[in-house]
């Protein structure tokens, strides 16, 4: 979790920055416009790329630092409230729908595809379930006894670790299919 928390925190950071080139010069090109399809520009300039009236970047730039503050303090041995940690997973359940709904935008709205915004969706999917798993093995969520054991069965048998697998896979695959020819041509 404080790993793929890292990569979105850097994701984050570099497209912030680039928010801030893009505001002083719109026509700005950025070293990840290779084509049409790998476009970190077009992408930037979308109404998609500030939904709530600011760069999205600084949502990650806040928030990013709080999973990585609980992914430490939990390599610590803290052990945070039931309360809290069940607050999280819902937080950061909004933060991967986000993160879904803008890269859907990106493949299907915008027709072009940012790096660094793909690299938070994958990672923002991977600490999902990685949060999950957490809350899983704690016994954090408000989950009924068969519920929980349910859940419990699901994480020994690591189905936690196939669904984002899957997840990330279909992107891909998707990805390829839309796009291979501009990669690859």
């Amino acid at each position: 979790m404080g790993i793929s928390a890292i990569f979105c925190l850097v994701a984050s950071a570099v497209l912030s920055v680039e928010s801030f080139h893009l505001a002083g010069n719109p026509e700005a090109v950025f070293g990840c416009d290779v084509n049409a399809a790998l476009s970190c520009g077009a992408v930037a300039r979308a109404w998609q790329a500030q939904v709530l009236g600011f760069p999205n970047a600084f949502i990650g730039l806040a928030t990013e630092p709080v999973v990585l503050t609980i992914a430490v303090a939990g390599f610590a041995g803290v052990r945070f409230p039931r309360w809290f940690m069940f607050a999280a997973q819902i937080g950061y359940l909004l933060g991967l729908v986000f993160a879904f709904w803008l890269f859907f935008q990106s493949m299907f709205v915008i027709g072009s595809l940012c790096p660094w915004c793909l690299t938070i969706t994958v990672f923002t999917t991977v600490t999902f379930f990685t949060m999950l798993h957490i809350n899983v093995v704690e016994n954090n969520l408000p989950l009924s006894r068969r519920g929980q054991e349910i859940a419990l069965t699901l994480v020994r048998n690591n189905v936690d670790v196939y669904i984002p697998a899957v997840i990330i896979a279909a992107m891909a695959i998707g990805i390829l299919l839309k796009y291979g020819t501009i990669f690859f041509s």
